[in-house]
């Protein structure tokens, strides 16, 4: 524990502070990882800043051998919005009642400094662990995600490095700290549709073609389809339209196009080429006339049982008291990208209830548990 003014604080929540106070909005960093960077060089990693186009990352690994042990995560948050919404400005710090609020408290600061000060300890338990441990942490998480760990991933295959286990930080737990473990994530799949049309006066629709009457039925289809049953691990696929414009603004005017854009996230039962097919098979046994741009997000992963998720799982028990439930549930994390290199991953992290939202909030207790959680983990697997 350390001093802070008038209270006593841990050093997971001094840091958790310290980190909060910088006002990373994605894809800026504002000195989050030299801060980690520092600490991280004071108990033996090697550190190596990875800057891509605009987006600040840090690899850091302490030890050559095998396993290697990696805490991925990310210092970029997403805007705040109005500062009049917030109780307290989002980036100082505040603790009322139990609970510290700001931007990035729960996504994921709070994760960060855990792993770091849980990291320091267990280096201070066993100086001479078995394996390798390393960090990534990236500022590009909340952004377009292209140049933050995509990219090092990129670097460290064509090094020949791997990763053989990862915990990543994000907030996975719904009611209390530990109560889920994310052991996959589904595909997410996303396009950019335009159906072609004829413009024309509303009262001579004879002579236009309106895209909005040609695509009716087929949106129809496609958002009330049942793409697949899902597994015992995954849920059913989802077809779900985020935009949809048409229109030039006047009331008499057939528009001339549509533009739609839409989102599946789908489990591993799919074939990312069939998915595709499949969407494209409806727009044209409708006839319709269209051009279609995909964008992929990422392809699902699901962690099996080994020795990753038997080590965290008995390391939230041994903290709670609690098996923890098992969720393939939510959107993407980079897991997506750390998964391929044949890495097992998990998450695990604080509650995800105020994520993206005004006063953001984590529970003083939360990141104090986490803290021991990430400790018993790296006992339970490198001591």
């Amino acid at each position: 524990m350390e001093p802070s003014g008038d209270k006593t604080v841990s050093a997971t929540l001094a840091l958790t502070r310290e980190l909060i106070a910088r006002p990373s909005v994605t894809p800026a960093d504002e000195g989050c990882q030299q801060l980690l960077a520092a600490r991280l060089a004071a108990v033996g990693f090697e550190i190596e800043h990875l800057r891509y186009g605009s987006v600040e990352n840090l690899w850091a690994r302490r030890g050559n051998g095998a396993p290697v042990l990696c805490f991925a995560g990310h210092t970029d948050v997403v805007p705040s919005g109005p500062l009049a919404d917030w109780r307290s400005d989002p980036f100082k710090p505040t603790i009322r009642e139990g609970v510290l609020y700001g931007r990035g408290a729960a996504d994921m600061k709070s994760g960060l400094a855990a792993m770091a000060t849980a990291t320091e300890q267990f280096i201070r338990e066993r100086p001479e662990h078995r394996g390798a441990l390393a960090f990534l942490i990236t500022s590009d998480e909340e952004g377009p995600s292209v140049d933050g760990t995509r990219r090092v991933v990129e670097t460290l295959r064509a090094r020949g490095q791997r990763i053989d286990w990862c915990i990543v930080g994000e907030p996975s737990s719904e009611q209390r700290v530990g109560d889920t473990l994310k052991i996959g994530r589904r595909g997410s799949l996303s396009g950019r549709l335009t159906v072609h049309g004829v413009q024309g006066h509303v009262a001579y629709p004879q002579l236009a073609e309106n895209p909005v009457h040609r695509f009716a039925p087929a949106l129809a289809e496609l958002t009330t389809r049942v793409w697949d049953q899902g597994d015992e691990h995954f849920e059913p696929t989802s077809f779900q339209i985020s935009n949809l414009t048409a229109g030039t603004g006047a009331p008499n005017v057939i528009p001339g196009e549509l533009k739609a854009r839409f989102n599946l996230r789908y489990s591993p039962v799919q074939q990312l080429d069939q998915l595709k097919r499949s969407v494209e098979e409806v727009l044209q046994r409708h006839q319709i006339r269209y051009t279609l741009e995909w964008h992929l997000s990422g392809e699902p992963f699901h962690t099996r049982p080994g020795a990753l998720l038997a080590a965290v799982r008995a390391a939230v028990e041994s903290v709670t008291g609690r098996a923890p439930r098992l969720s393939t549930g939510g959107g993407t994390s980079d897991g997506r990208f750390l998964a391929p290199m044949g890495a097992e991953v998990i998450e695990l992290g604080v509650v995800n209830a105020s994520i993206h939202k005004v006063d953001e909030c984590v529970r003083l207790e939360e990141i104090d548990l986490l803290h021991t959680m990430y400790l018993q983990a790296l006992r339970n697997l490198l001591a």
